[in-house]
């Protein structure tokens, strides 16, 4: 038999570092501070090769995801540089299909720690996140329409959220109105408004919780709940049964219950 090898080496990077941790967390940071971490081609290609080796890397249980500098986590498209487009826009893509885990079969938990300005294309990573946590001086807005655009792509993954009011209000304004942490906290969209200098810390944290639980469990209930969102309800509930017959025998037998009874729990 062939003994186990230690983890895979991280591909190259251009716009984000990416660091993993003994405790199996994926920790990668949006690197282009001077560009308000706005994403171009370059970030496009890097996410795509990051969830490729998260799904494949048995060694990731969790990934994080942050942003360098102090004004924002991500402002979206960067306009001045752009990102490559299809002479036939028939063949155009989304640019959701290289940022957003879930679309790219990666069903590794995401944690995202947001601070600061999280606008428009943003919304990619925070729409596919399975828990945000943010800085007490996070806003987020869309500022399509401002600019003359239409807002449907990062709205339509925001809509199975949070209520459809708050989406169109945030639509609909653009730039002149921004939501604050503590609303975002208020309908649901981040689950947790930290001081800012604890924000990396408490992504952290959370994540290395999930982290160390079976990760068969954590992701066949990641993969299950998020692909009930493009199904009916029984086709959805057929689902989750066949991953839970797939997924329990293997989580739980490595799980040690008088150890999980005797653990300390926090109380929110």
């Amino acid at each position: 038999m062939t003994p186990p090898t230690g983890p895979s080496e991280l591909p190259d990077f251009g716009t984000i570092l990416a660091e993993l941790g003994e405790d199996h967390v994926l920790t990668v940071t949006l690197n282009r501070p001077e560009r308000l971490n706005a994403f171009n081609q370059q970030t496009l290609d890097d996410f795509a090769a990051l969830w490729r080796y998260a799904a494949q890397e048995d060694a990731v249980h969790v990934v994080v995801l942050q942003a360098e500098g102090e004004r924002a986590f991500c402002t979206g498209v960067d306009v001045g540089e752009g990102i490559d487009r299809h002479p036939n826009p028939f063949s155009d893509l989304d640019p959701g299909t290289s940022l957003s885990p879930k679309l790219n079969r990666c069903w590794k938990p995401l944690v995202c720690a947001v601070h600061g300005m999280v606008a428009g294309g943003a919304l990619y990573w925070l729409n596919e996140a399975d828990l945000i946590v943010a800085a007490e001086d996070a806003t987020f807005f869309d500022p399509h329409t401002t600019y003359g655009m239409v807002a449907a792509l990062e709205p339509i993954g925001l809509v199975r959220r949070i209520p459809i009011g708050e989406v169109l209000r945030m639509v609909l304004l653009g730039n002149d109105e921004r939501m604050s942490a503590r609303r975002a906290l208020e309908i649901g969209f981040v689950s947790e408004v930290v001081e800012r200098e604890r924000l990396r810390e408490r992504a952290h944290e959370l994540a290395a919780l999930i982290a160390a639980k079976p990760p068969v469990a954590v992701q066949g209930s990641v993969r299950a709940i998020w692909e009930s969102l493009d199904t009916g309800r029984s086709q959805a509930l057929a689902t989750g049964l066949a991953y839970t017959q797939i997924g329990n025998p293997i989580g739980k037998a490595r799980i040690d219950r008088d150890a999980v009874k005797n653990r300390k729990y926090e109380v929110r």
